[in-house]
């Protein structure tokens, strides 16, 4: 939609000294109304949903979730869907101009299923449409989803052919192409699956987004990780630090040693972010993902908590 070309009158100097009047007429950008813009993230989660795997019929999401009735009359465990935190992706993945929305659905049956779903909506006509739905997998941990041309490919840890439910090993991608008729089509890609692994996070900054899932983490001093040469180095909110890192046995277990750091003194709610992210960081036993994000798991007394990072954009 192009929007009205704005006019607008400058008082100038002629080449004589006298004030001249000139009309210039500018030229407007072409703007997308509403009507072609990807679904917002609280659209999203409101919105109907299609192809849920083991529901028949749609399910319509309030603030993001949705519950079923119970599979036994009497029961307390009742069938949910959630939004999967607040990821959202906008691609074009059929080219028509416009964005559609990627997101993530968890579906729980009830028992120890998680059923991770890709679901790609669009907005028709100023209402927003499920288009298509495809099953992720059943516990499955997601490293990043991104669009390549046509496809959409998602970086997943899940449970290989040896690996307890538990605990997924199995480091790989996985591929959707958008097909006529608005469904997702797999496609398997060449490249073999690796082991779950601290390389599997090297080479990447990581930005602390969160003390506890529910607890914002600083937003300054900022707080960093990366993972190279066998130990965890970064900024630990006023000083530089390292701790040493190695895996165990189990996928996901790590052990982490003592932190140095430098000797820089800072202020009190600097040092006050650093004091806690070292404590939490020697206390960390497991690493993974949760949607995109790097999570450290920690025990303290018997009580787990885990924080959480975002991949620093390059």
């Amino acid at each position: 939609m192009l929007s009205k070309a704005p006019v607008s009158i400058l008082i100038v100097l002629d080449a004589f000294g006298l004030l001249a009047l000139v009309l210039v007429i500018g030229v407007s950008l072409p703007r997308l109304s509403r009507a072609d813009s990807a679904p917002t993230l609280k659209e999203l989660k409101n919105a109907l949903y299609l192809g849920i795997e083991g529901l028949k019929g749609p399910v319509k999401l309030v603030d993001g979730r949705w519950e079923g009735r119970p599979a036994t009359k009497g029961s307390a465990i009742r069938p949910v869907v959630s939004f999967a935190g607040d990821f959202r992706l906008t691609v074009d993945l059929d080219g028509d101009g416009a964005d559609e929305a990627v997101v993530l659905l968890n579906y729980a049956p009830g028992g120890t299923g998680q059923l991770l779903h890709l679901a790609l909506v669009t907005r028709k006509q100023d209402k927003i449409e499920n288009v298509a739905t495809a099953l992720i997998g059943d516990r499955v941990q997601i490293r990043d989803v991104r669009r390549e041309k046509n496809r959409l490919l998602v970086d997943v840890v899940r449970s290989g052919p040896k690996d307890a439910m538990c605990c997924p090993g199995e480091v790989t991608t996985l591929g959707w192409t958008l097909e006529p008729g608005a469904k997702l089509s797999p496609f398997i890609l060449t490249a073999s699956p690796t082991r779950l692994s601290l390389d599997t996070i090297g080479n990447t900054e990581w930005v602390l987004r969160s003390w506890e899932f529910k607890q914002p983490g600083p937003t300054h001093p900022g707080v960093t990780l990366v993972f190279k040469g066998g130990r965890f180095t970064g900024s630990s909110g006023c000083n530089n630090y390292f701790a040493p890192a190695k895996e165990r046995t189990v996928p996901g277990d790590v052990e982490v040693g003592p932190a140095a750091t430098t000797r820089k003194s800072c202020p009190d709610n600097e040092m006050t972010v650093e004091t806690r992210f070292l404590d939490q960081l020697v206390r960390v036993k497991k690493f993974g993902f949760v949607v995109t994000q790097l999570a450290l798991s920690w025990e303290k007394d018997g009580v787990w908590k885990t924080m959480l990072f975002d991949r620093r954009a390059s």
